[in-house]
């Protein structure tokens, strides 16, 4: 191999080591973009539904809204995460307008710690938190909306470890109110906490539907 091939063939691997390094750096970023994404979302949905409580609950007592509204998310937060995670809403008025901040309260070691629900152990505790207030919303319509409850991969960012205990909150849910649950998920184990399953498979550009 000539001398001049040897040059040109090390600055070749040097550019692909110089782009291959890009690109990681470039996914990486991509990566953090999409997770920060995820998280305004969160917050989004949490100011929102926080919007649309507090209007609903003008319309009958607002403390025994809030006391039922932190009771249903308490309840999930023990079914998912343990006891030892409690829910809270901090009523406020400010320019003659009611707000509401939701807390996640921890008592590690006999103190009490209350975080944001986007604060709290990452982005689990936020989604269990907005699925369970989507719960309380729809229950707190007046008259309550029959029919079941139709979710879309629902605790989707809950760690594995914890996600039997959402498909037990979920079942909690209907025993509770009476409702039917219907979910759409990519997660097996929470397919299998179903008690009745189907599987959709796209298969030469058809839906395919066959029992789990």
């Amino acid at each position: 191999m000539s001398r001049e091939l040897e040059v040109k063939l090390r600055r070749s691997r040097e550019e692909l080591l110089r782009r291959q390094a890009l690109r990681a750096r470039l996914e990486e970023e991509l990566a953090n973009l999409r997770r920060q994404t995820e998280e305004c979302a969160a917050r989004q949905e949490l100011w929102e539904l926080t919007r649309q409580l507090l209007s609903r609950s003008a319309e009958f007592a607002r403390e025994r809204s809030r006391r039922r509204i932190e009771e249903l998310v308490t309840g999930a937060l023990g079914y998912v995460f343990g006891t030892d995670l409690a829910f809270g809403i901090r009523l406020e008025e400010r320019g003659g307008r009611p707000e509401a901040e939701f807390l996640v309260v921890s008592r590690p070691g006999g103190m009490t710690l209350e975080n944001r629900p986007e604060d709290a152990r990452g982005g689990g505790v936020v989604d269990l938190v907005a699925l369970a207030l989507r719960v309380a919303l729809l229950q707190s319509t007046r008259p309550v909306n029959e029919g079941p409850l139709v979710l879309d991969e629902p605790a989707k960012h809950v760690s594995e470890e914890y996600i039997v205990g959402v498909g037990q909150f979920l079942r909690y849910v209907a025993s509770l109110f009476g409702r039917q649950v219907l979910m759409v998920t990519h997660n097996p184990h929470l397919a299998e906490l179903a008690d009745r399953s189907f599987r959709v498979e796209l298969v030469d550009g058809v839906s395919r539907v066959s029992r789990a």
